[in-house]
């Protein structure tokens, strides 16, 4: 008679529990990896924002402070909320937002006080104050944001508490609450100063991962590093659109607040830096599409052009640590230069992957050379044609 150990059944039975067990175990494991990264992102989004929290935090407790203390109503609840109103939508865009939006605000709290204090409240007047505050945000040339918040707080002016602080006491703390805002915005704006030149140093050490991702795929002819290439090359429009309203937004601040003057010229010249990069990034995607395609057709691309590629890369990456370092990327023009120079003695390729991958190549040498300062037909000519 077998022992257990020794049954066919008991042994097929036991390797079942035993890969059901480790199959558990893995899935646990990547469950608490998942969560953990998860836990990771939104703490990350927590400090991305963290500057805006306590700025309206503290917009808003001021603003609700002097319209108590100093104007003496009773409950300025709209000296609150217009301050968080007005800072939570200026959040990574311009100074001119937090104006439209303040402005609506006033208007629809101006008059909703005087359809309180002359009409009362009813369904006919919050049909006819929404109307009126609308239209008159319409002529005032307002878009849809600061149209649409005029008739959101005339519709609270004659619905929320329309008793308390009769006459224009509302309309005085919402013009208190906006006022904090604007101060706010303009003295501790949300984006700060080295934001911009922070986003693009970013983007260009993406840039450069991709580029030797191209490069291995290519290698090793490999289709899924390919693809993994190409999608490191798509994701970096949203970082581009990031560094695109934090400039807007640097550029705005730094031109009305009497504060930040002295850093005009570091931000101009940051925001000076988004067009030529945002070439470089739309031929780094045609370059990235083009390998993955010659991945696909197992097109050979010569050693030599590989290498070229990896210059850049290391050059990309070069101009990142001097952005990192607050510094406009000026020293690495003799690298580029001799990079331009290198792609003009190289023999054309047979396949159409081959040329494309070249010109793109010189595309971003020019690029590159306009991000370190030089102008467009400087640089092109710093890249000689082909012998």
């Amino acid at each position: 008679m077998s022992t257990p150990e020794r049954n066919p059944l008991w042994q097929s039975t036991g390797r079942s529990i035993v890969r059901a067990s480790l199959r558990a175990f893995d899935a646990s494991e990547r469950t608490a990896k998942a969560g953990w990264a998860s836990q990771v992102r939104r703490v990350g989004r927590w400090r991305a924002w963290l500057f805006m929290i306590v700025q309206i935090s503290v917009a808003a407790g001021i603003s609700w402070g002097f319209s108590r203390y100093v104007l003496g109503h009773e409950a300025p609840f709209l000296a609150t909320v217009a301050a968080i109103i007005c800072l939570g939508f200026s959040f990574g865009q311009r100074l001119g937002r937090v104006v439209e939006v303040a402005i609506g605000v006033t208007v629809g709290v101006f008059c909703g006080d005087l359809f309180v204090h002359f009409f009362g409240t009813g369904v006919w007047q919050i049909m006819l104050v929404i109307f009126v505050a609308m239209s008159i945000a319409t002529w005032l040339g307002a878009r849809t944001i600061m149209v649409t918040q005029a008739a959101v707080q005339a519709a609270t002016v004659l619905t929320v508490y329309p008793g308390i602080n009769a006459g224009l006491a509302r309309w005085q703390d919402a013009l208190v609450g906006c006022t904090v805002a604007l101060l706010f915005a303009t003295v501790a704006p949300t984006t700060p100063i080295d934001r911009p030149r922070m986003l693009a140093a970013k983007v260009l050490h993406g840039a450069a991962g991709t580029l030797r991702s191209i490069v291995a795929a290519l290698r090793d002819t490999d289709a899924t590093a390919a693809d993994g290439a190409l999608e490191q090359a798509r994701a970096s429009e949203a970082q581009l659109s990031a560094l695109l309203t934090a400039s807007n937004e640097g550029v705005s601040v730094v031109r009305t607040s009497p504060f930040l003057r002295r850093h005009r010229t570091a931000v101009l010249q940051v925001a000076d830096l988004v067009v030529p990069l945002d070439r470089f990034i739309r031929n780094l995607r045609v370059m990235a599409r083009r390998a993955a395609v010659a991945v696909y057709r197992d097109e050979a691309i010569p050693a030599a052009y590989l290498e070229l590629i990896e210059e850049l890369a290391q050059v990309t990456d070069e101009c990142a640590a001097e952005l990192f370092a607050r510094r406009t990327p000026e020293s690495q023009r003799p690298a580029l230069g001799a990079l331009g120079e290198k792609t003009s003695h190289l023999d054309l390729g047979a396949g159409l992957s081959t040329t494309v991958l070249l010109a793109q190549l010189r595309s971003m040498i020019v690029d590159l050379l306009e991000l370190t300062g030089v102008p467009y037909t400087d640089a092109r000519t710093s890249v000689p044609d082909m012998e």
